[in-house]
């Protein structure tokens, strides 16, 4: 029989239970949008906590700061989002015009007959209509949506400004629920902020680092569609071991085929020294201040991310890995003596 007291106990259980699960289908619709809040916020925190000391007023300072992110965001999109429609659409017809038969039969004379080279014409052709009608759908999409969008982002700077305002106390809030000891709760809750810094500036800000130089150099040395380049550029920059070099690289190769030997010279020095200095310099500079994470790790949990969350999943997903290998540490630390204290009384 379950007495009065352990009764209580598993109602209190239940109930919190309940709520926890009703609070997630509450907040499933938006969860994203404040995890994206709440990770800018953590971003410009510091920048935050030294405009303070000028201003004196948290709320004066967070509200200059989102201000400022919007104008850094929003000028940008204005210039670029019509360069970008024009950009595929001239990506799509001069992929419909280019000869892929010639380079196919000279690469491989023994496999490329004419019925092999018309198949992979048409599949490339193909792969290329689909992507143009995704990206064009997924813009329309953007456009029928833009009330919801607009919902969203208003979210993620109400989340910001206040994050950004009583980022303090949340976390003060969070550090009393924890179970640990002072003592373990200052290292795990240090080792968490290692991470987090590790993940989204030596990763995500250095990769779009990248991204951005590599257009810089795209647009100098005055290559085709430069806009979309430096996009994917960016994408592949944020993922670890991928990098940018696998789109200037074949660019640089389009441009001795094309005859522009100059801009493929200037783009080929360009790239092995300024693209390829952030990610041998900068990356490991900010990284090793802090918590290094395996490279391995932080590509699977990107990619597993993308694929859950899409593309804020980069960040989510090795952070979520990251968070939980630190917690499977931290159990293997507090275990690991007391197993070799029972073996030594064997």
């Amino acid at each position: 029989m379950i007495d009065e007291k352990d009764f209580k106990k598993i109602l209190i259980i239940v109930l919190v239970a309940v709520l926890v699960i009703l609070a997630f289908f509450i907040l499933k619709p938006i969860l994203l949008s404040t995890i994206f809040g709440l990770i800018l916020s953590f971003m410009f925190y510091p920048v935050h906590k030294k405009l303070i000391s000028w201003v004196k007023s948290k709320n004066l300072s967070a509200i200059i700061i989102c201000v400022g992110v919007i104008i850094i965001i929003l000028i940008p999109l204005w210039f670029a989002i019509p360069l970008l429609v024009r950009q595929t659409f001239g990506v799509y017809t001069y992929l419909q015009k280019v000869d892929f038969s010639t380079p196919l039969e000279n690469l491989f004379p023994s496999f490329a007959s004419q019925e092999f080279s018309k198949n992979i014409i048409v599949a490339i052709n193909s792969f290329v209509s689909n992507m143009t009608s995704s990206f064009l759908n997924k813009f329309s999409e953007i456009l029928l949506n833009s009330p919801i969008i607009l919902l969203h982002v208003l979210l993620i700077l109400f989340v910001f400004f206040f994050g950004l305002r009583d980022g303090e106390d949340f976390v003060n809030y969070i550090q009393s629920l924890s179970p640990l000891s002072k003592e373990s709760e200052k290292k795990v809750f240090k080792q968490f902020k290692d991470i987090t810094q590790s993940v989204i500036f030596g990763q995500i800000i250095v990769g779009i680092a990248q991204g951005i130089v590599t257009g810089i150099g795209l647009f100098v040395f005055r290559v085709p569609n430069a806009l979309i380049l430096t996009l994917v550029a960016t994408l592949v920059g944020v993922l670890p071991i991928i990098g940018p070099w696998l789109v200037w690289v074949p660019v640089d190769l389009w441009l001795f085929a094309n005859n522009r030997v100059g801009s493929a010279t200037g783009l080929l020095i360009y790239g092995l020294i300024v693209i390829t200095w952030i990610d041998t310099v900068i990356r490991p500079f900010i990284v090793s201040k802090r918590t290094k994470i395996n490279s391995a790790v932080i590509l699977v949990s990107m990619v597993g991310g993308l694929f859950v969350f899409g593309v804020l999943g980069l960040i989510i997903g090795p952070l979520v890995i990251s968070y939980l290998l630190l917690l499977l540490e931290s159990y293997r630390s507090k275990k690991l003596p007391s197993l070799i204290l029972e073996e030594a009384k064997k």
